[in-house]
C-alpha cells in the first residue's frame, strides 16, 4: 500500500516552486540586486574622489 499524500503540503509546495521560478526571470529581466548596485555606486563614488584627488590645477 503506497503512503498518503498530504495534498496542502504539495499545493504549498508548488505554490513556492512556482514564485522561486518567477524570481528568476525577474532576475533575469531587470538586472541587479539592491545589494550589488550599492555596492557598484560606492565603487564608482571611491574613483571619482581618486581621480579628483589626484588632479592637479594649473
Amino acid at each position: 500500500m503506497t503512503q498518503p499524500v498530504n495534498l496542502n503540503r504539495v499545493r504549498k509546495q508548488k505554490a513556492r516552486q512556482e514564485k522561486k521560478m518567477q524570481a528568476t526571470q525577474n532576475v533575469a529581466v531587470h538586472g541587479q540586486s539592491k545589494a550589488s548596485k550599492a555596492l557598484q555606486k560606492v565603487r564608482s563614488d571611491k574613483a571619482v574622489r581618486t581621480l579628483d584627488g589626484h588632479r592637479r590645477d594649473p
